[in-house]
């Protein structure tokens, strides 16, 4: 399962998205948020939406890293605290996702991808999370809209159901 997260401004409007290759996809905004949590909230939607076991595909190091280099469980031995001694950003989106990865151990594996690098399923979440925060509004469907349904990745454009 492929996620991103878009914003156009950093903090402004946003929006993220996941896709099943080939099946599922789901994506959302806020009016006034940031790519981070972005990033962060369609990885967590995709973790409590789908069931069994996700491969989570992101192109954001901020997502993978937490989990490859565990950063999370430093974190909870610190009272979620990080490492510069202040409160985790955005610990309201890690704590039910750091949950999730824990409470089924195996369940959730994360692997990065390169962005804007011509992974076809990369660049489909990229624009239906942009698409996302351009419109403001989400979407879902059981097979993702066509590339001609879609702008190019970071661009934005009007939301076509």
């Amino acid at each position: 399962m492929y996620t991103d997260g878009a914003c156009l401004g950093n903090p402004g409007p946003g929006g993220w998205a996941w896709a099943l290759p080939g099946g599922r996809w789901r994506s959302g905004a806020e009016a006034h948020t940031t790519n981070q949590r972005m990033e962060l909230t369609a990885a967590l939607d995709a973790a409590r939406t789908l069931p069994g076991p996700l491969e989570v595909v992101s192109d954001s190091t901020y997502v993978v890293n937490c989990f490859k280099q565990r950063w999370w469980v430093k974190w909870l031995a610190n009272g979620w605290v990080s490492s510069t001694k202040k409160p985790v950003a955005n610990r309201d989106l890690w704590e039910p996702l750091v949950g999730l990865y824990r409470d089924a151990p195996g369940r959730i594996e994360l692997r990065w991808v390169k962005g804007h690098a011509s992974d076809p399923f990369n660049d489909l979440v990229d624009r239906l999370a942009v698409a996302a925060a351009g419109s403001q509004r989400g979407g879902e469907g059981d097979r993702p809209p066509g590339a001609n349904d879609l702008g190019l990745p970071d661009e934005p454009v009007s939301w076509r159901r």
